[in-house]
């Protein structure tokens, strides 16, 4: 690895940190809050988030076994690359969405997915750079036709086959699964609130 692919490396994991980080400081920040949500409405909410969790664990496995640890080294245009160039950054942030939904809140759940979409937003741009500066032209016309974020389904196109990474896949998915971790969170949070060992000091709806 060249000292640019070291550098940006060393940036991504440096954002993974950062975004553990804030969504480890609202998470203790919510521990003090609690839906305004009746009860039937939350646990609908709470349902919906983990469908959001499956999903966004879903698309980022489904866009590793084409990335296949490719990014910095030619342009992958087909399966979830065809319709956005950041389709991992999109699933994440649909799971982190599910993570705050988890709190039978409304506002939590659209909160948690606008973070990490900011978050991720400064990344993508420091590797849009990078890129352009090392794969020229063909690059740019990437950039032209494919959405950065949000995806158009109708530049959707495959190829027949891919080559992939095991063991990304394998990190891919046990890094997915650290999001379900806040089910058994919230409901502990929930007892205890509802216990009165932890104060509820605000509700969100």
């Amino acid at each position: 690895m060249n000292q640019a692919d070291q550098a940006l490396s060393d940036y991504q994991r440096l954002r993974r940190y950062v975004l553990a980080l804030l969504i480890g400081i609202i998470g203790i920040v919510l521990v003090f809050g609690d839906s305004s949500q009746d009860e039937s409405i939350h646990e609908r909410i709470e349902w919906l988030g983990q469908m959001l969790m499956f999903v966004g664990i879903g698309g980022r496995l489904w866009s590793t076994l084409y990335i296949g640890g490719r990014k910095s080294s030619e342009i992958v245009q087909t399966g979830p690359y065809s319709m956005t160039r950041n389709p991992l950054y999109l699933f994440s942030s649909i799971a982190a969405a599910g993570v705050g939904a988890q709190m039978g809140s409304i506002i939590a759940m659209i909160g948690f997915a606008v973070m990490c979409w900011a978050a991720f937003s400064l990344v993508i741009k420091r590797e849009e750079a990078y890129l352009s500066g090392k794969m020229g032209q063909s690059y740019q016309d990437y950039l032209d036709r494919v959405p950065r974020f949000f995806p158009n389904p109708s530049l959707y196109r495959d190829t027949e086959e891919v080559t992939f990474r095991p063991a990304m896949l394998r990190r891919t998915l046990r890094d997915g699964f650290a999001f379900f971790l806040a089910v058994p969170a919230f409901e502990t949070i929930e007892y205890l609130q509802h216990a009165g060992v932890i104060p509820v000091l605000f509700h969100l709806w």
